[in-house]
């Protein structure tokens, strides 16, 4: 096997041993879905995967005066990929409120009003994607605010570093506080001007954000659901269906809407690329919907259960076969590490009767988002010529996990151990386009 080309050199490529996990299908629904390889090579060209594998296999075609790094002892998977968070509300996390509504007025606008000085803005974004990579997470879908600045600051610094990420200005123009407040054309203006400027610009992609169906008049939502038409490519994020009390609320102000889903269907919301967070109280007509347009539904444990809000029924999103990937929803989940997220999640499954087994966890954080983001192909996993986003997973990086990792006798228990005692600690090394982006202290850099 020659992988090699006339215009590749050593300074073009890069290869890595170690064991490597990656998916080619959702594990809940097909039995051949991941490819494992425990002496494995990954060899990058030009920050994109050309070829994944078994050393034995691969490592002739290394080409020639490209030395081989040898991480055996750890286990290299995609980058993990989260679907829901908001980065202004990374100096509010772990704020104690009784609910979801108090929650938002008592802590998240008042900091969210910071936002307006992009100085402040790019401190946060720094700071916020450090936290990201440190965890491995490569790829996220981000809420800013209704400030332009808070997202020109946030895409600035991701593409200071040439990472996937896909961001958007929030809209928002009624049932908040005036100092957040947009305007229906307002806003959907100053989201037009950011999709030109930044969606496609190298790594960065943009997302249209209605915060939720209760802060945007109908007027808003008609116009960001044009807007969406108008711009197919781009993505749609928002919140549904995240606690009762919510729920009520947009049944008090969308009377005429079968359900909370429904309000964004009717105005053109519900498309391949749409990301809905939480999606706890929908009913099957909602979930067949979700699966018919190609919506995906993006889990959020650790939030959930912080603000009380409700437990995501996977067996009734599973029978309706509803895209689905997990999200940290930071500030109000409480850890950015998708290995901690995989904890709770494993939990949460556990209450409403349906067990998690580790694959499909880590085809959730990875090739599961990319699926349900329509990115398949081009992060998720290491088919040739995805791009290289890759996390280095450490297998003794604690005394306890150290422990029962050398103890494992199959992938399954191994992959569990990460996910039910992992944590950033786990994480020795983050990869974006095959260019390193963290090291644990005492890593090669």
């Amino acid at each position: 096997m020659n992988l090699t080309s006339a215009t590749s050199s050593p300074q073009d490529c890069q290869a890595y041993r170690a064991s490597i996990l990656h998916f080619t299908a959702d594990p809940a629904f097909e039995e051949r879905a991941h490819a494992w390889h425990e002496d494995g090579l990954l060899i990058v060209r030009e920050g994109r995967v050309l070829a994944a594998g078994d050393y034995a296999v691969l490592r002739a075609s290394v080409p020639e005066g490209v030395s081989i790094e040898d991480h055996r002892g750890r286990l290299i998977v995609p980058g993990f990929i989260d679907t829901h968070i908001h980065y202004p509300q990374t100096d509010m996390i772990a704020s104690p409120a009784p609910g979801l509504l108090p929650w938002l007025e008592t802590y998240t606008f008042p900091t969210e009003r910071k936002f307006l000085d992009e100085e402040h803005a790019a401190e946060v974004a720094r700071f916020f994607l450090d936290e990201l990579l440190r965890c491995g997470t490569t790829t996220a879908m981000v809420y800013c605010t209704v400030h332009p600045s808070s997202v020109n600051a946030f895409f600035a610094e991701s593409e200071k570093r040439n990472l996937r990420m896909v961001a958007g200005k929030i809209l928002m123009d009624r049932n908040c506080p005036e100092f957040l407040r947009d305007t229906a054309e307002g806003g959907i203006r100053e989201s037009e001007e950011l999709i030109k400027k930044w969606h496609n610009n190298g790594r960065q992609l943009y997302a249209i954000t209605p915060r939720f169906a209760p802060t945007s008049t109908e007027k808003q939502l008609r116009l960001a659901g044009e807007l969406a038409r108008e711009y197919p490519d781009t993505f749609l994020q928002t919140h549904v269906a995240e606690n009762t009390d919510e729920v009520a609320w947009v049944k008090s102000l969308f009377p005429e809407s079968r359900s909370y889903l429904d309000v964004y269907d009717h105005y053109g919301m519900m498309r391949p690329r749409a990301m809905y967070a939480h999606c706890i109280w929908l009913d099957d007509a909602d979930r067949r919907r979700m699966r018919e347009t190609a919506s995906a539904a993006s889990i959020c444990p650790t939030s959930n259960l912080f603000l009380g809000s409700g437990l995501f029924d996977f067996a009734k999103a599973d029978a309706m076969q509803v895209p689905m990937a997990l999200a940290t929803d930071v500030g109000g989940g409480t850890s950015f590490s998708m290995l901690q997220t995989m904890n709770e999640v494993y939990k949460v499954a556990r209450l409403g009767g349906t067990y998690l087994p580790a694959l499909r966890m880590f085809h959730m954080a990875t090739l599961g988002g990319a699926r349900s983001m329509q990115l398949e192909g081009t992060i998720g996993n290491f088919a040739p010529g995805a791009e290289a986003d890759f996390v280095m997973l450490d297998p003794k990086a604690t005394p306890l996990l150290a422990r029962r990792t050398g103890r494992c006798e199959s992938l399954e228990e191994l992959l569990f151990a990460f996910a039910l005692l992992g944590d950033d600690r786990a994480v020795a090394s983050t990869y974006s386009a095959g260019r390193q982006v963290h090291a644990r202290a005492g890593q090669q850099a």
